[in-house]
């Protein structure tokens, strides 16, 4: 699961340098929100849940993995498009999808809170430390 984080976070950090470049360039600075939103729930966190899940495979195999990874990956970018039409169009009406989708995204981090809390130990990162030091 770690890996799929990883990848769908390098996507993230591509559409948020895109939409940094955008407002950099047009110098319409009003999706700062947005771009934020981008670069921190989607590229840092994610990116974040992949290495958290490749440094403790116990959780990665975990069934709350792929339900975070699921429920994450359908909230964000409904939420994202959503919040990227309100700011452009300034109607509330587009609220319609941020609320949801923000849910789906609580959600997806109340699994993945559960997951660590159950499935991380100090036990498996002494055997991180372990392995790296015999194989370095």
């Amino acid at each position: 699961m770690g890996v799929r984080f990883i990848k769908a976070a390098v996507v993230y950090f591509l559409i948020g340098l895109g939409v940094g470049i955008y407002m950099s360039s047009s110098q319409d600075l009003r999706f700062g929100s947005l771009h934020a939103h981008i670069n921190l729930v989607g590229w840092v966190s994610m990116a974040l849940f992949g290495v958290i899940y490749r440094f403790f495979p116990k959780a990665s195999s975990h069934k709350l993995a792929t339900i975070h990874f699921w429920l994450y990956n359908i909230g964000l970018p409904v939420f994202l498009f959503s919040l990227f039409m309100l700011l452009r169009s300034g109607s509330v009406k587009w609220e319609w999808g941020i609320i949801p989708s923000a849910f789906l995204i609580i959600l997806a981090v109340i699994c993945f809170l559960i997951n660590v809390f159950t499935n991380v130990s100090e036990s498996q990162e002494s055997s991180i430390s372990s392995t790296k030091n015999t194989s370095v």
